[in-house]
């Protein structure tokens, strides 16, 4: 006893530069995980390898669930969009884009489809940690409850350890999965950008009688798409949201750990958003999008490498309505892509979005091939790895690594980077020699 409580006296000790995320553990519903997060990034940028190596290493490593009818067509062979295109353009001909609707068993079985193929890969050493399935709630699929509900459904029947709630969190969610057999089993998290947005939720999805898990406090300098205001993401601060939402459970009588994310560069912040802010550990997703196991093509990891800290912006592009951050130069920004709502349409609402509507009055004056301005095909393009999403502290990813003789980028693997995260103290960034 003796010994232990020296053991800790010394850690409160030590300087906070001094100390390393391996002193910490993250307690998730009884099981004790090294305390960090690997974001999830859709389309398939946070594959299934990259999550599997994380929990291999004793974290929570996500994968995506957006798109997945059409990522498991390519990864499996599957038909369910050539068959949604199919219904789509016929239904187009009799009722407009209004009537295109996703087959909600086939969006079901696609998610435990996927989810199941990377659970059954986790053995071994993998089951030290966990594998989360990251929900975007914004892809309305022209029917938001409907296909929402299928999506959650499907990611519980195939298995999955956890999911976390994102990207326009809706506070039916824990009552559209509530009758499945899992829904007290699997732990279930959501991520915020506010006090405001975890009260809301918490009182609408009282009637369940379930808690989150986790939380996932989102800041303003993570990249994809914000929980802010275009430009009022700049007046907040990841630590003081934390404390924020800290105060909130405190006062409700509520523990529930909390994990901070966006901006988490080196252990040593991660160290400082647990010791300052109270957080439980982190979540961090930029310096994994370079790793040999991402999704992204290589040559687009170079680019992100490459990429200096003003070739970083928060734009409007998405038709979510939600700012985005990433890369000035990616390629589907003022890109004049034809809508694909046939094949894809994950962003149509009531028939409609933003981008087919900027792309339809550009099409009547005839200014398509200009481009179109503002807003993006954010399915086709994310599909096809065109919207470079990065995180603010993007432009220091060239000090994670070195060029090799042929001048290219050398990209760490993802236990490289975990381990960076999770040994790392006084800010350093072990470059991979």
């Amino acid at each position: 006893m003796m010994g232990k409580c020296f053991t800790e006296l010394t850690k409160k000790m030590k300087a906070i530069e001094d100390r390393s995320l391996d002193e910490f553990r993250l307690m998730l519903a009884g099981r004790e995980l090294v305390p960090i997060m690997q974001g999830g990034m859709g389309v398939n940028i946070s594959t299934a390898e990259m999550a599997l190596s994380v929990a291999r290493e004793g974290g929570v490593g996500h994968v995506s669930d957006a798109m997945l009818p059409d990522l498991v067509d390519r990864l499996f062979g599957t038909g369910f969009t050539k068959m949604k295109a199919g219904l789509c353009r016929a239904a187009d001909a009799a009722l407009g884009k209004a009537a295109f609707h996703f087959p909600l068993d086939d969006v079901r079985t696609a998610a435990k489809q996927y989810i199941e193929s990377v659970m059954q890969k986790k053995m071994g050493d993998a089951k030290e940690g966990l594998i989360f399935v990251n929900v975007m709630e914004k892809l309305t699929m022209n029917d938001s409850l409907a296909s929402l509900r299928a999506r959650l459904l499907g990611a519980l029947d195939g298995g999955v350890d956890g999911i976390s709630l994102s990207a326009g969190l809706h506070t039916s969610s824990f009552s559209l999965m509530s009758e499945h057999p899992r829904f007290r089993d699997a732990m279930l998290g959501i991520v915020v950008s506010s006090r405001r947005a975890l009260n809301l939720f918490l009182r609408r999805s009282a009637k369940t009688g379930r808690m989150p898990d986790y939380i996932v406090v989102e800041g303003p300098l993570a990249g994809g798409h914000l929980g802010f205001g275009m430009t009022d993401w700049v007046n907040f601060k990841l630590a003081d949201i934390v404390r924020d939402v800290k105060v909130y459970l405190a006062e409700n009588s509520l523990s529930i750990p909390v994990i901070a994310g966006g901006g988490v560069f080196t252990g040593t912040d991660g160290v400082r958003l647990i010791e300052e802010a109270g957080a439980a550990g982190v979540q961090v997703a930029t310096r994994f999008t370079v790793t040999q196991e991402s999704g992204l093509p290589d040559a687009v990891k170079q680019r992100y490498l490459d990429a200096e800290e003003g070739e970083i912006e928060v734009n409007g592009v998405s038709p979510t309505g939600y700012p985005m951050r990433m890369l000035k130069s990616s390629p589907a920004i003022n890109a004049s892509l034809k809508p694909q709502c046939e094949a894809y349409g994950y962003m149509l609402d009531r028939g409609g979005c933003a981008y087919l509507k900027a792309w339809e009055a550009a099409d009547a004056t005839g200014d398509v091939k200009e481009g179109i301005p503002g807003k993006t095909c954010l399915c086709a393009q994310m599909r096809n790895c065109k919207v470079w999403t990065v995180g603010a502290t993007g432009h220091r990813l060239k000090e994670t690594t070195v060029r090799s003789e042929d001048g290219q980028w050398v990209l760490p693997t993802t236990a490289e980077v975990f381990n960076d995260y999770r040994y790392g103290i006084n800010d350093e960034v072990k470059a991979r020699k």
